[in-house]
């Protein structure tokens, strides 16, 4: 059902603002791609669009950046890319089974946040993960060989697509039940809290999670006790087929916090990410929780199983990809700042295409887990509780 509602055509308006980035830069920055890498001069960018703040100081509209961190995004966002749409071939190719959302046209609101915090910090997110794990350090190896339901994935191929986890890295999964993950995220903000490490929690979820009731106590329990808590609304518009003036009767998402203070970003704009993310973990640290409300976009129907286009019209698609594509918004600041040629940034293109191939080359050769793995994970070692049988029905505890 494409869009015919009043509301709907002012929310097309505001998917389609084109990028009116403010660039500032001299001749002096001019330099091939080999050299700009290891630059660690500074550029001044301007934010595609304003920051909308809510009970709260709006962060500057002009990002430090270096030449290195915006070849950095350009790369990470094609990889992200690449990745999933390699993903997307190996379900239709039935390599990867059951559930699978994809990331693709939302990857500026993974590399942005990573660039402004550290490791230390915490993210804990929804099931369209993949990206996310990424950024936190994983492997493509350890992605495809969990899509493939392997050994060698990041839960040892009993996760799959929604499950992703790397806790030495801070990234606490990818969560099945729409909104759980956000209430464990407060936990986790809890714990930092208790320990006095100066660290924060990123709890994310999209726009179908916004009225849940979960969200609404956590964000309650995290004013009360003043929780280093980020609450990062991706709001991509739909929550599965559902427009979200169909569902939200107040889709201004940054300000469902009431009493929590909340920002709406640009989620299509890597540099304006990192700023309200930067901005929100200082604010964090010292009065509590925010909401970042990040405005952005998938191309990808909500899983496999959705073509994306009964509920929204390819002329919107396209229109986004056209206007406010992340991957493209950075390229044309590479080229502006004569950091890379065209041809330079097609052949780091290429590059990710063969990293993504071999990943999924050794990912194919990954054994399945064993069946006796069926039975771990399921209680705790060392309490003394095992099941045993033919149909493993029967269980002997003892306590510890």
């Amino acid at each position: 059902m494409a869009l015919s509602n009043a509301a709907s055509a002012s929310s097309l308006s505001n998917l389609l603002k084109p990028l009116v980035a403010g660039i500032s830069y001299s001749s002096s920055l001019r330099r091939s791609i080999s050299s700009a890498a290891g630059d660690s001069a500074t550029l001044t960018v301007e934010t595609s669009v304003p920051f909308t703040a809510h009970n709260c100081d709006e962060p500057s509209r002009s990002v430090q950046t270096s030449p290195k961190e915006l070849l950095g995004f350009f790369r990470n966002m094609a990889l992200m890319r690449r990745m999933e749409i390699a993903a997307d071939s190996l379900y239709k190719a039935k390599l990867i089974r059951g559930f699978c959302h994809l990331y693709d046209g939302q990857e500026a609101v993974a590399v942005g946040m990573e660039a402004a915090i550290t490791k230390k910090d915490a993210i804990i997110t929804a099931y369209r993960d993949h990206c996310t794990f990424l950024c936190r350090g994983g492997t493509l190896l350890e992605i495809f060989a969990e899509l493939m339901g392997r050994q060698g994935g990041c839960s040892r191929g009993k996760g799959g697509s929604m499950h992703f986890y790397k806790k030495d890295a801070g990234f606490y999964g990818g969560h099945g039940i729409v909104g759980a993950q956000v209430p464990l995220g407060c936990g986790v903000a809890f714990a930092q809290k208790y320990s006095k490490d100066g660290t924060a929690t990123f709890s994310l979820y999209g726009d179908g999670a916004a009225n849940q009731g979960q969200l609404f106590e956590a964000l309650n329990i995290s004013a009360l006790w003043d929780l280093p808590a980020i609450f990062v609304c991706e709001n991509n518009h739909y929550g599965m087929g559902t427009a979200e003036w169909r569902a939200a009767k107040s889709p201004a998402y940054y300000k469902r916090g009431d009493y929590v203070p909340g920002l709406k970003v640009d989620g299509m704009d890597a540099l304006a990410v990192k700023q309200a993310c930067k901005f929100a973990k200082e604010h964090a640290l010292k009065n509590g929780p925010i909401i970042l409300e990040m405005d952005t976009y998938r191309y990808h129907g909500h899983s496999m199983s959705d073509p994306g286009s009964t509920y929204r019209t390819r002329d919107e698609i396209s229109g986004v990809r056209q206007e406010r594509d992340p991957i493209e918004r950075i390229r044309k600041l590479v080229l502006s700042y004569d950091l890379a040629t065209e041809k330079e940034l097609k052949d780091v293109e290429k590059e990710v295409r063969k990293e993504v191939d071999d990943a999924i080359a050794q990912a194919k050769e990954n054994p399945l887990p064993d069946p006796s793995e069926l039975f771990t994970n399921v209680y705790v070692k060392g309490f003394g509780t095992e099941s045993y049988g033919a149909d493993r029905k029967e269980v002997r505890a003892v306590l510890p």
